[in-house]
């Protein structure tokens, strides 16, 4: 195989050579919507370094979260397998129940799992994850999971506050660690780019893995001053429009329809920022031509919830958000590159999910692929390169729960163009053709009910085949 990418590399014409054993930068963001850059259509937010980074390597334009919250779909990258598989299916620490009590689910990435972390080390990689974890408390953090070095990993799903000393007095478990010698007015998104640079110049002469997961853009939507200011300006300066700033989501829910959230813009501009350090150092460093730059987000963005007009993102044309499986819920930015090997601004329309960044990342690396780890992954070397397609025309989503945003229990499939959803509550099915309704408006159900049928038979063999959770009925559950 690594002589085949050479070949490629060489017949593209690229100056620079395939390294044999590369580096990897694995940006992992939080809840930064589909359209929340400027590559991926926005013209709100300001994203320069990310932009650059999608020029110099491959844009996935049909990638999907496993999952649309956080834990499961970080457990999927993680581990390359389904989060129905391996019954982490709600983000950790999640509960709600109504009509039905959600699905048992675990509260931990369990230790038999090899993780990226561990493929790697085993390979000989020096390892490291900062920020965002979220995969279990003691016992299961990344130290436990393969990584050798550790920094800013709290117990919870975002920090107690994103300027020094990063905590809330008011649910310790969101306070960030590591950060004591820090000065008032310190922003998290910074003070973490600095560690992830002090990793890379330690490991400069080695090779290194290294799992950069932004807090940001969660929640508390928090951004440094001059940046408010600066979109609050830029807000104002929108032209007016007779749109409605909110539609109706399920029977309790609104969606944003614009980008104008000044704070969380800031805060998107701040993760811009450390991208462009990063990239930046590696440049420097002369690193830049052996490292693997991967850049994700783990859910789509935070554009739907209940009846709150503090929406910070709009996902046009995409329908609902965060916690939702429409597609505004898991469809997620993927941008990755691999010098000497993808050819610059490599656009791929082709449906993959966060299962396959596991093989995907052993197969760059030269490293042997793990079928037994990485059930429900594929590598996507092959459409990175321009040599073939994903031999899958099948993606399942399993969310077995309430949650926030305003979703009930919910199944769905992407068979093909087509898209199928069963409310779990009353067994309504969905129907949406993904190739002439993106936004996922037109219902064909009704019009299309033997493919329906067939389309549900198939999502529910695949439940049975991962051992899918359901949720049961609430005896105790009276309509409003």
């Amino acid at each position: 195989m690594r002589l085949t990418l050479v070949f490629l590399a060489c017949a593209w014409g690229c100056n620079r050579p395939i390294a044999e054993h590369p580096n990897f930068v694995f940006f992992l963001i939080d809840d930064l919507g589909w359209v929340d850059t400027g590559v991926y259509g926005s013209t709100f937010y300001e994203t320069p370094n990310i932009d650059r980074l999608a020029r110099e390597g491959a844009r996935f334009t049909q990638f999907y979260s496993a999952s649309p919250v956080c834990s499961p779909t970080r457990a999927s990258i993680m581990t390359g397998k389904d989060p129905a598989r391996l019954h982490i299916t709600n983000w950790i620490g999640g509960e709600g129940r109504a009509m039905l009590i959600q699905a048992e689910y675990l509260r931990q990435l369990p230790l038999e799992e090899i993780t990226l972390g561990e493929a790697f080390k085993e390979a000989g990689y020096a390892t490291g994850y900062i920020g965002k974890w979220h995969l279990g408390a003691e016992g299961f953090l990344p130290p436990d999971q393969g990584f050798d070095y550790s920094f800013a990993v709290n117990h919870a799903g975002q920090p107690g506050s994103y300027f020094y000393p990063y905590e809330n007095p008011n649910w310790p478990v969101t306070n960030v660690p590591d950060l004591e010698d820090g000065e008032e007015g310190d922003y998290l998104t910074d003070r973490l780019t600095d560690a992830a640079l002090q990793f890379i110049e330690a490991q400069s002469d080695t090779t290194f893995f290294l799992v950069f997961s932004h807090y940001a853009v969660h929640t508390p939507l928090q951004s440094k001053a001059e940046l408010t200011a600066k979109y609050e300006s830029k807000a104002q300066g929108l032209a007016a429009t007779d749109a409605p700033a909110f539609l109706p989501e399920g029977t309790n829910a609104i969606t944003k329809q614009r980008q104008d959230h000044a704070v969380y813009a800031g805060m998107i501009e701040s993760t811009d920022q450390s991208v462009g350090r990063v990239l930046a150092l590696l440049d420097s460093l002369e690193l830049a031509d052996r490292t693997v730059v991967v850049f994700v987000s783990d859910n789509g963005g935070l554009s739907t919830l209940r009846r709150s007009r503090g929406i910070p993102t709009a996902v046009l044309p995409l329908r609902a958000g965060k916690g939702w499986l429409y597609e505004g819920g898991v469809r997620v930015p993927l941008i990755i590159k691999w010098p000497g090997a993808v050819e610059d601004g490599r656009v791929i329309d082709q449906p993959a999910i966060t299962m396959d960044l596991y093989p995907t990342l052993l197969e760059i690396a030269g490293l042997p692929a793990q079928p037994d780890q990485h059930t429900d992954g594929l590598s996507l070397v092959h459409p990175m390169l321009g040599t073939g397609a994903l031999d899958r025309q099948r993606l399942f989503f399993h969310f077995p729960h309430y949650h926030g945003s305003g979703n009930r229990p919910s199944g769905a499939a992407r068979i093909g163009d087509y898209k199928l959803f069963e409310w779990f509550e009353d067994g309504k099915i969905e129907l949406y053709d993904l190739s002439a309704d993106i936004g996922e408006s037109r219902d064909l159900a009704g019009e299309r009910p033997e493919l329906t049928a067939e389309l549900h038979e198939i999502l529910e063999d695949w439940r049975r085949s991962v051992g899918a959770r359901m949720p049961t009925p609430n005896p105790e559950w009276r309509p409003n």
